[in-house]
């Protein structure tokens, strides 16, 4: 739920920032660039285009990072985000927009990765599918087919991100860019809170 907070949090200041470009949602993103093909607009087309592709990187560096950190993959991505939305954040502070942007982009791409495990993840950043998913086990639960507890579990990821999503749109209000602390010690608090939880596993095992 926090990793999904973190995500509404700050895809929603990356909106307000870039004027209607996502920084994480690029399911929006992909639907953007149709528009803007569709309409002519090339430039602004080639614009959300580079956006996926860096949230496509970010994806390839944090799973890097997971294969090369296997047993702190967790706490090494998460603190790997909070580094480049540092990055970003400074950049954006500095009048770099562009810099901070590539930043922001690889950091939502890389959060992605966070809770990746033997092939499987967990979207983060869209909430389409858990809805879908959602959709699903109510009707599971409605048949006696499934428990009802898996219901509140998806939604409880969606008023994660649309949570987060609100609490960014009213910090942005307030300091613009600047909203982005907040998210970088969500970020930092998460790695390390991680990193706490590997070494103990890593006790036990021994």
């Amino acid at each position: 739920m926090m990793l999904s907070l973190l995500a509404g949090y700050v895809d929603s200041i990356g909106f307000l920032k870039l004027g209607g470009y996502f920084v994480s949602f690029m399911s929006g993103n992909t639907t953007r660039l149709g528009i803007d093909l569709g309409e002519g607009k090339l430039r602004e087309a080639v614009t959300v285009f580079g956006f996926v592709c860096l949230f496509v990187v970010g994806v390839f560096f944090g799973s890097l990072i997971a294969h090369r950190h296997r047993e702190r993959r967790r706490s090494s991505i998460l603190l790997f985000v909070s580094v480049l939305l540092t990055i970003a954040v400074i950049n954006y502070a500095a009048g770099w927009t562009r810099y901070g942007t590539f930043a922001v982009l690889l950091a939502m791409g890389a959060e992605n990765t966070v809770l990746r495990r033997d092939g499987v993840s967990v979207g983060l950043t869209y909430m389409t599918g858990n809805l879908v998913k959602m959709g699903h086990a109510l009707a599971d639960a409605f048949t006696g087919r499934g428990p009802l507890k898996d219901v509140f579990r998806y939604a409880s990821l969606w008023c994660a991100l649309a949570t987060g999503a609100t609490l960014g749109a009213f910090t942005f209000s307030k300091v613009n860019a600047h909203a982005l602390w907040l998210a970088i010690g969500l970020a930092g608090f998460m790695g390390f809170a991680a990193l706490r939880r590997e070494r103990i596993q890593a006790q036990l095992e021994v």
